[in-house]
């Protein structure tokens, strides 16, 4: 398979797991809370699948070669991309179904 394949696997993943934490309502995917989840929580559940998507990301890479160091302005860029791609699920769950 080429490389445009695995770009749309990595950006389709990056999609579903940044939209996660503000689809469930259990604590980290497994604990159910009781009541709604606090904000912090859904963030704490961001940063962890951003790294989530960041290792796939590695493993792909290593997967196709060498694997080039980053600096921090990647990381700056990429986490901003990550919080683009989960402007859906904010939108759903705080803006949208309080008006349903």
């Amino acid at each position: 398979m080429d490389g445009t394949f695995w770009y749309a696997v990595l950006l389709g993943t990056a999609l579903v797991a940044a939209n996660l934490p503000f689809l469930s309502e259990r604590l980290l995917f497994v604990m159910a809370p009781g009541g709604t989840k606090a904000f912090g929580w859904r963030l704490a559940e961001l940063a962890i699948m951003y790294a989530f998507v960041g290792l796939f990301s590695y493993a792909l890479e290593a997967r196709q070669g060498q694997v080039y160091s980053q600096g921090w302005e990647f990381f700056a860029v990429t986490a901003c991309l990550f919080l683009v791609l989960a402007y859906p699920g904010f939108v759903w769950r705080f803006l949208w179904s309080r008006n349903r």
